[in-house]
């Protein structure tokens, strides 16, 4: 604190100086859409506020300002930028009792269709996607199932494409796989080295690894289920009712949709046209 300046003057300086922040900040998130068609402008705006600060300490920058000048000029600091945004919090088969639940209340009603498509958005490094493709090839389901995973971060998509997943998480993810239901040995489902176990390919021979942008691109396909779990907790209330909208459309007839336990539909304009398959797991069955 300065001591020359009068105390009643320091909430005004603070004020001043957030307002300039925010203003920064939006400046920022705008020039990145323009420049290269990310938009983050509906994303909860604190979250985004700490990963900027982060950046900013990375690059050694005094202000906002200068970041976004270095951003519109080279890419190379958009794209760290960019990857700060995006936050691949994820495990195999990440809530057990969600896939338990997808296992025995999901399932029976997929067996009844001669195909079955799959979008898993937000997919990050892909670890909920493998999980997903072990439970259906339990259920003699995998064959006949195309899973679309898509995700914003290039980065991402390409470690979930290699299966290789960190061989000290393997105790952790076999934990997982046992409350869920799992049928098998779950090492029967990877070879290891020193470091990364490396899940099998046939896993996912019927996955497609895509990148989509949840903002700013539309539905491509038809779907029996999407699942979007704990991603939708850092968009504000705008673009998440955007990307329920987007959901909604890309349901078929008694479409699934699972959210993330801290989600819900209450900002879908469309929650009248679901009923709850398992409400405490958030999954939904739409009616149409």
């Amino acid at each position: 604190m300065n001591e020359n300046k009068p105390p009643s003057q320091q909430p005004m300086e603070e004020q001043g100086s957030s307002r300039l922040e925010q203003l920064e900040l939006e400046l920022l998130l705008e020039g990145l859409y323009r420049m290269y068609g990310y938009d983050y402008r509906n994303y909860v705006r604190n979250s985004v506020a700490r990963r900027v600060k982060l950046r900013l300490g990375a690059e050694r920058l005094p202000t906002i300002t200068a970041l976004l000048d270095r951003v519109l000029h080279d890419p190379a600091t958009a794209q760290r930028l960019m990857q700060d945004f995006s936050i691949p919090v994820t495990e195999m088969f990440r809530d057990p009792l969600f896939f338990y639940a997808f296992r025995t209340k999901v399932i029976p009603q997929l067996r009844r269709l001669p195909e079955v498509r799959i979008w898993h958005a937000g997919c990050s490094s892909g670890e909920e996607v493998y999980s997903m493709a072990i439970l259906l090839e339990e259920e003699g389901l995998l064959s006949k199932t195309k899973i679309y995973a898509t995700d914003i971060n290039e980065t991402m998509l390409e470690r979930a494409r290699t299966g290789a997943f960190p061989l000290n998480r393997m105790q952790a993810y076999t934990t997982n796989y046992i409350r869920s239901g799992g049928m098998r040995e779950f090492s029967s489902y990877y070879d290891s080295d020193q470091v990364h176990a490396h899940f099998n390919p046939e896993l996912i021979q019927h996955a497609l690894f895509v990148h989509h942008n949840l903002v700013t691109d539309r539905s491509f396909n038809e779907f029996h289920v999407i699942v979007c779990r704990n991603v939708m907790i850092y968009f504000d209330l705008e673009l998440q009712s955007r990307v329920h909208d987007l959901f909604y459309e890309s349901l078929a007839p008694s479409g699934i949709l699972a959210l993330g336990s801290k989600e819900s539909l209450m900002l879908s304009q469309h929650r009248q046209n679901y009923r709850e398959l398992d409400g405490s797991q958030k999954i939904y069955q739409t009616r149409k």
